[in-house]
């Protein structure tokens, strides 16, 4: 992790609710106490838990609006953690931090319901921007929310977070929801496996596209199987979603 990175001036700032609240989790002290400070200086509030327990109970007793999470952690395998602060969070970007650099760990961090990821070692810099991009993006998604999305018989409630095809409801992990809410921002339109990573991952995973594969084939699972088909693929082009009449 690059330490040296200056953060910029410090800020003298009074307990306020309104503030980002962000929950680093790493068994190191060292990077908890090192990522703080540089969240601090970004005028966020911050807390820090060194093992998954002490993760989840803060969790609960903080409500972070953003998560940092240690892939390695003393008593609780990082992704068990993740799934649970996944349950407790539902809306919050997680960031994973790994020390593990294959794409395999990484895919698996995703699915599990990380919203992205940084590779130790690390700089303090690519993480603030990082969780930056994240939160700001929630905070976008929070603002445009209320609003009911129609493809056909297909409906998503932005507010309530619920899908349903033809009255039946459709349970979605909260990666499937952003890719179907995605498409259906966008509907007719084929869009490429580059730019649903950067809107739904929100960086290019380096080449990796095969994560976007993965999840438009779930999704297909869940919604189009036993039906005429909504979600489309235009070979060299990428994905669409369009009404089946």
């Amino acid at each position: 992790m690059n330490a040296s990175l200056p953060l910029g001036r410090n800020k003298v700032l009074e307990p306020d609710e309104n503030l980002v609240r962000v929950l680093v989790v790493d068994v190191d002290q060292s990077i908890t106490e090192l990522l703080s400070a540089a969240l601090r200086d970004e005028g966020w509030r911050t807390r820090s838990a060194g093992d998954g327990h002490g993760a989840i109970r803060a969790a609960r007793e903080f409500r972070p609006d953003a998560v940092v999470l240690e892939t390695m952690l003393p008593d609780m395998d990082g992704l068990t953690v993740l799934e649970r602060l996944r349950r407790e969070l539902p809306d919050a970007p997680i960031l994973f931090l790994t020390s593990k650099g294959a794409v395999e760990d990484c895919i698996a961090a995703l699915i599990a319901g990380a919203d992205d990821y940084v590779t130790k070692p690390f700089s303090l810099e690519e993480v603030v921007v990082r969780l930056r991009g994240l939160v700001r993006r929630c905070s976008d998604a929070a603002r445009r929310s209320g609003s009911v999305l129609v493809v056909d018989d297909l409906t998503l409630d932005e507010d309530s977070r619920e899908v349903s095809r033809a009255g039946e409801s459709i349970h979605l992990t909260n990666t499937e929801f952003k890719l179907l809410r995605f498409l259906m921002l966008n509907p007719g339109r084929a869009l490429s496996k580059a730019e649903i990573l950067n809107r739904v991952w929100l960086y290019d995973f380096y080449g990796q596209t095969n994560i976007v594969a993965l999840y438009i084939s779930q999704l297909r699972q869940k919604i189009d199987t036993g039906r005429d088909p909504l979600i489309h693929t235009w070979r060299g082009v990428g994905y669409l979603i369009k009404s089946a009449k």
